[in-house]
């Protein structure tokens, strides 16, 4: 089965790209998801492969904990806590690799440092509208996750039968979690070959399930339950569902970052449901609004995160943000319901 991505003449520059670059950062965009710290891990694995000494992954900020496991985990370094070894490390790269996001403004606090660099960028991305302002921009929105587009480069690279069980993982988990355990975004067959040869890696894929899914707290449990009973706002005339969760409540159930993740997911198990949004306060700053929103059944949630959420993504699975209190975005995500209501009836 053909699993190349790239041409040529694409090949050659993302080569060359690699062979001329000796000081390369990793980054990916701000409160990184499984998918995000999958590729960044990976490709550094790559690079370190192919005789790269001096590459750093630098994330803007903390990623969820049930990722702590994963092989290379304790290199990362955050900007949010060692800024200027971030700044160290932008300041002498002659590479940026930027994964996982299609716009610059994506790594928030880490913005005047990637806009301010010199060094080449290299994009890697499958998100929609990408920043094509770089050297070379591999974007490519059919893609699972970031994961499968890293697992397809290293292999047309002639970087398989080297890889090691650590780059394996990583790819496989960020394959894993960008689409909800394979339940949606994962209906090409190349997906399965391609897990067939991260399998041939001896990756336990039920035990990378476990470490992601069964992680967590009993007070992330019962955050979920109070969520889910008391929270959850059905629909069930437009076939859609919302929730909102305040910072008070992730305080008294001591919300560390993960204990959120998948929650939108819950309310689509509803038979006929179309559309699902959570709505969550952030735990940091004031009057900002986190937006995750799922659809399936016909639906497609991608253009009401854009119309009314400031954001994006895929098809069925997008987030945004909201710079106001959370009872303004539950009048928000009401508007956005209602006009949308001939879709989702």
């Amino acid at each position: 089965m053909n699993i190349n991505l790239l041409d040529t003449t694409q090949l050659e520059q993302l080569r060359t790209l690699l062979q001329t670059s000796q000081h390369i950062v990793i980054c990916a965009h701000k409160s990184p998801d499984g998918d995000a710290v999958g590729s960044t891990l990976a490709w550094k694995s790559y690079l370190k492969q192919i005789g790269k000494d001096d590459v750093k992954v630098c994330l803007p900020d903390a990623y969820p904990d049930f990722l702590q496991w994963l092989p290379g985990t304790n290199e990362i370094i955050r900007h949010d806590k060692r800024p200027a070894e971030v700044k160290q490390a932008f300041d002498n790269a002659d590479l940026v690799c930027c994964l996982d996001f299609n716009q610059n403004s994506r790594v928030e606090d880490m913005l005047p440092l990637l806009e301010g660099c010199k060094a080449k960028r290299l994009l890697i991305d499958h998100h929609l509208d990408p920043d094509t302002n770089n050297e070379l921009t591999i974007s490519n929105t059919e893609m699972s996750s970031t994961s499968e587009i890293v697992f397809r480069l290293i292999a047309q690279l002639d970087g398989y039968e080297q890889m090691g069980k650590d780059c394996a993982q990583c790819i496989y988990c960020g394959m894993m979690t960008d689409t909800g355990g394979f339940t949606y975004n994962s209906t090409r067959p190349e997906i399965y070959y391609i897990i067939s040869l991260l399998l041939q890696k001896r990756i336990d894929k039920d035990k990378i399930y476990n470490r992601v899914y069964h992680n967590y707290s009993a007070n992330a449990i019962k955050l979920r339950g109070h969520i889910i009973y008391n929270k959850l706002q059905v629909i069930d005339e437009l076939h859609a569902a919302y929730f909102t969760v305040t910072k008070a409540e992730m305080q008294r159930f001591h919300f560390i970052k993960g204990d959120m993740e998948g929650v939108v997911n819950i309310p689509q198990q509803i038979k006929g449901l179309k559309l699902s949004i959570s709505l969550r306060e952030d735990t940091e700053r004031p009057n900002l609004v986190l937006v995750s929103l799922r659809s399936g059944n016909g639906f497609h949630c991608q253009p009401m995160a854009v119309k009314f959420f400031n954001g994006g993504g895929h098809a069925d699975a997008s987030g945004g943000k909201l710079h106001c209190s959370i009872e303004e975005a539950e009048q928000i995500t009401l508007r956005a319901i209602m006009a949308f209501k001939d879709e989702l009836r």
